[in-house]
């Protein structure tokens, strides 16, 4: 698109990325840099924050595990009355908008609204993870997929996945919002046939300066991520590819400054 994309009135869904401001696309520094008001999530980077220009309105609607500070329909409504006010709109989502980010409810309401709405994509968790570890998360005869899952439910809820066709063999997982159902994921896992001894890596606060990740085994991931998790925003890597040939340590904490 040109660069007469981002008119007055217009809203685009911003990928953020993981937290470090140098994995934005340069389209999104652009948008950010031309917005009159940023919607931004709790997930979004300190470094990304700085970009958005002092004469912007900032407007946080973060939502973590269960803290929310405004529900998806207030949301909603926020972007559509900036929109219909005539103003430049940015909503910034960590990692990439269309990967767990419920970019369709809010495309949807603004364009019920009759608003123009754009994506911008952005680097999503798993991605970066496997970056700083430096592995692959496909592997040719290893891995002959990626599937990316929500590790998320409601409150109270067990987790609704189809544990027998995760645990077939030949994939990497990759469980956004993982934390706190870690021991449900190996538990159903480990029911379903995959073998308890599946390589596992717990990725923590990804591409930040203060990123760790622990590469264990799958029995043991229930512990080993409240071990290492606190409350930080935290990834699952399950799958051989995780420490096939990649030289990634089992049972050793390491952090991003090591990675580089």
């Amino acid at each position: 698109m040109q660069p007469d994309d981002f008119a007055p009135g217009t809203v685009w869904l911003v990928g953020a990325g993981p937290g470090d401001p140098e994995l934005l696309t340069m389209k999104a520094v652009r948008l950010i840099e031309r917005a009159d008001i940023v919607f931004y999530d709790a997930l979004v980077g300190d470094g990304v924050l700085t970009l958005i220009p002092p004469r912007a309105e900032r407007v946080s609607v973060g939502k973590r595990s269960g803290r929310h500070s405004k529900d998806q329909r207030a949301i909603d409504a926020l972007l559509v009355t900036a929109a219909t006010a005539g103003q430049r709109v940015v909503r910034l989502k960590g990692g990439d908008p269309s990967m767990f980010g419920r970019s369709a409810e809010e495309i949807a309401a603004l364009r019920q609204a009759g608003c123009a709405v754009h994506v911008c994509p952005g680097i999503t968790t798993a991605s970066a993870a496997a970056a700083s570890a430096t592995i692959s998360l496909s592997l040719r005869g290893v891995a002959r997929d990626v599937r990316f899952v929500t590790a998320h439910s409601r409150r109270g809820a067990a987790l609704d996945l189809d544990w027998h066709s995760l645990a077939r063999c030949g994939s990497t997982l990759a469980f956004y919002m993982g934390r706190d159902a870690a021991a449900d994921i190996a538990r159903g896992l480990i029911a379903a046939g995959m073998p308890a001894d599946m390589p596992v890596m717990i990725a923590c606060n990804v591409s930040r300066g203060d990123e760790q990740r622990l590469t264990t085994r799958l029995d043991l991931l229930g512990l080993a991520t409240r071990a290492l998790a606190g409350d930080a925003p935290t990834l699952l890597l399950v799958g051989a590819a995780i420490a096939a040939d990649c030289g990634v340590s089992s049972g050793k904490v390491e952090s991003r400054a090591r990675a580089k």
